[in-house]
């Protein structure tokens, strides 16, 4: 959808297909799925590091991850003009959804439902106990329902408190609750201060093995982009544009969006009267609906 690429599709054709003939008969008819981990984790399934000692809400986002996964694929089906495989991936949907798990408490999980129209979206999400990991999904369900605001004031408390910290890239993991007493990462350490780089991390990423540069990290990136700015993409390549800014409690917005043909330049402001206004300028060949 953004670079329009239709050839690296074709490529791919056999594998993409051959991974759902792979997936279809491990889905039974009653939504059972026996899809293996495979060899490198004791654990059934996985979604992040942070998820994996809640075992039935990691069994829950995992099965709506695929549920997702299904419906992203019978898309890519229809693009290659294979409608088998389409009606394929819609039936594996259709079985999967017979059996939907809570989430026990996972926020991850709780997102993933909502986005794979498995549950009804709601604004039911915090900063503590937030996922590095998945933070872009957990604020992509926010904005479906409706909860803009919710979304912006989360990033001001979870991202914001790693910039605070003098962080210039995001990092692998994050707790709010590290924060207390912890020294800036940009200045030597202070007698008495926290270390946060030695002193914390889990999992496979304890003290300085944690990364402070973690491309997973950086959710907010694409969602300012989708939901503030409001860029959606509605034709391959990008040449159909729709925007739709949710500026929240921001009087304005301002940024650019990277299509094949050149940048979308985008500025939005609300006037004294909280009407929004906006000014795009978008290269030749791009349609833009607002």
């Amino acid at each position: 959808m953004r670079g329009g690429d239709k050839a690296f599709l074709e490529r791919h054709r056999d594998y993409i297909m051959g991974l759902i003939e792979k997936i279809d008969p491990l889905v039974d008819d009653d939504g059972t799925e026996h899809l293996e981990s495979g060899t490198r984790s004791q654990l059934k399934h996985f979604l992040d590091w942070p998820s994996s000692p809640n075992e039935a809400g990691v069994e829950s986002g995992y099965r709506a991850l695929l549920s997702w996964a299904m419906q992203d694929a019978e898309l890519l089906c229809s693009v290659l003009g294979d409608e088998t495989h389409a009606a394929t991936c819609r039936d594996i949907a259709r079985r999967m959804n017979k059996k939907v798990l809570p989430d026990n408490g996972l926020q991850q999980a709780r997102a993933l439902k909502m986005i794979a129209g498995l549950q009804q979206p709601n604004a039911e999400f915090t900063a503590d106990g937030f996922s590095t990991f998945y933070g872009y999904y957990m604020l992509e369900a926010l904005a479906m329902a409706g909860a803009y605001k919710q979304a912006l004031d989360i990033i001001r408390q979870y991202w914001g408190a790693m910039l605070d910290l003098g962080a210039t890239t995001f990092w692998e993991d994050f707790h709010l609750e590290w924060t207390r007493n912890a020294a800036r990462i940009d200045e030597m350490l202070p007698p008495g201060k926290t270390d946060i780089h030695r002193d914390y991390g889990d999992y496979c990423y304890i003290s300085y093995r944690h990364s402070f540069c973690h491309g997973w990290a950086s959710g907010p990136t694409a969602w300012l982009s989708r939901h503030v700015l409001g860029v959606e993409v509605l034709d391959a390549g990008c040449r159909k544009l729709r925007v739709t800014p949710h500026l929240g409690d921001l009087q304005w917005a301002e940024g650019t969006f990277p299509t094949p043909l050149g940048p979308v330049s985008i500025r939005h402001e609300r006037d004294a009267s909280g009407k929004v206004s906006s000014r795009i300028d978008a290269p030749d060949g791009i349609t833009v609906i607002r």
